[in-house]
């Protein structure tokens, strides 16, 4: 009986050990995803990056937002929002030095990217830049997501309406920068909007698909979209809307 009893005491015992760890671990907070302000880079790898461009970059390019070809205030801005970090760096190692992109190593081209950060007010950390680890982190303002610029290559999801001649898209979200035309997978699915935004130089009619949800890419005509869509394809996702 001895035995028995010590037996199930140990087993108590190793039972309450695992459910306090069980019990940590669910407590466990999440780190929250860091963000472009959050100090990507050091002041010393900005540094580098720096002389490097003032010995192949210079010619070409501008740090200040003004002169030719700048690379920062709102040529940088309006190219790179909603883009990544990885964007930015894939296009830097691609296209430079111009006319010899991928010539130099991936450290240096992430000096050189750590620069354009520095040169657009974006503050620096105390670890540098590595690629692979920051790629996917979003290019967006201090102060949150802007109006995306006049050109910019977009998708967006509404209901489909008529406003006299011209079709619109109702409850739509906003636009999100783009790199290929064509629906999303989760364009039937995504929650709506209160963006309304009329579709410009349709190919084909739509009363057929008024009130349902569509899917539609192009270009932003005004910042915004606050002309319309310069429409690239439209698709139904949906014969439902919302």
């Amino acid at each position: 009986m001895r035995s028995l009893f010590l037996v199930a005491t140990v087993i108590a015992a190793v039972v309450g050990t695992a459910a306090g760890a069980v019990t940590v671990v669910t407590g466990a907070q999440t780190a929250p995803a860091k963000t472009l302000w959050d100090g990507l880079y050091t002041d010393e790898q900005a540094s580098r990056g720096n002389a490097v461009f003032n010995a192949t970059c210079e010619n070409c390019h501008t740090l200040d937002s003004q002169g030719n070809r700048p690379l920062s205030g709102k040529k940088f801005w309006d190219s790179y929002t909603q883009k990544t970090v990885g964007d930015l760096f894939t296009f830097i190692q691609k296209n430079m030095p111009n006319g010899n992109g991928g010539s130099l190593s991936e450290k240096t081209y992430a000096d050189l990217v750590a620069l354009v950060l520095k040169s657009n007010g974006i503050p620096a950390g105390t670890t540098e830049l590595v690629p692979s680890e920051v790629a996917a982190i979003p290019i967006v303002p201090k102060d949150g997501p802007a109006e995306l610029p006049a050109g910019a290559l977009v998708r967006i999801v509404g209901c489909l309406a008529k406003n006299g001649p011209d079709f619109v898209l109702t409850s739509a979200t906003p636009p999100q920068r783009t790199d290929k035309t064509g629906t999303a997978p989760d364009d039937a699915s995504r929650p709506l909007g209160e963006k309304s935004i009329t579709l410009k130089f349709l190919l084909t009619k739509l009363d057929a698909d008024i009130g349902k949800r569509i899917s539609a890419t192009g270009l932003l005509m005004g910042a915004g979209g606050i002309n319309g869509l310069n429409v690239t394809t439209v698709t139904k996702v949906a014969d439902s809307c919302p």
